[in-house]
């Protein structure tokens, strides 16, 4: 499937909701548990990806856009939202998610994007040469990847309850 800008604000701008409808209200056995070491919970999830919109998505398209490569993003920190999340409740991440997502699809439509301005390159402190293109594919992949890992990281939460049904779930962990 080839990138599309108005495609990919279709999933982009579904996000917040999907994210309220499956975590809201949800006690914290869910919401706070990960499926190992160094893998995120769900909690953390929303909380990185209120750091990527803060930081990363729109940030770097306007790099690309008025440097090209000779400005090199600033690196991402993944881990951030351990710190920027701590006292903070999931209700309260998922509205400024919603907020900030809305606020930054707003500011991409009034980019109005030509093919031209979408491969425009741009340069990433470990990857090299990337596109604008690329950036905004990337940024509607991370979307749904994280959307796995929370149901992934939720599922696994009954990796011994689901008895011999577990060899037929295949995104939860086997230890």
């Amino acid at each position: 499937m080839k990138f599309e800008l108005d495609q990919a604000m279709e999933v982009l701008q579904r996000t917040p909701s999907v994210l309220r409808s499956l975590l809201a209200g949800l006690s914290d056995d869910w919401i706070f548990n990960n499926y190992g070491e160094n893998t995120f919970s769900p909690f953390d999830v929303v909380g990185h990806l209120i750091h990527g919109e803060e930081t990363d998505w729109l940030v770097r398209a306007h790099v690309i856009l008025e440097h090209g490569q000779s400005k090199p993003f600033a690196p991402f920190d993944r881990y951030a939202m351990y710190e920027a999340s701590k006292g903070k409740t999931l209700a309260q991440l998922l509205k400024k998610f919603s907020q900030l997502r809305e606020k930054n699809l707003n500011e991409l439509r009034a980019l109005k994007l030509t093919p031209e301005k979408l491969d425009k390159l741009g340069s990433h402190p470990a990857l090299g040469t990337v596109t604008l293109r690329q950036l905004l594919a990337t940024w509607v992949a991370h979307d749904l990847n994280h959307l796995h890992q929370i149901a992934k990281a939720m599922a696994y939460q009954y990796r011994h309850e689901v008895g011999p049904w577990r060899e037929y779930l295949t995104f939860i962990p086997v230890p």
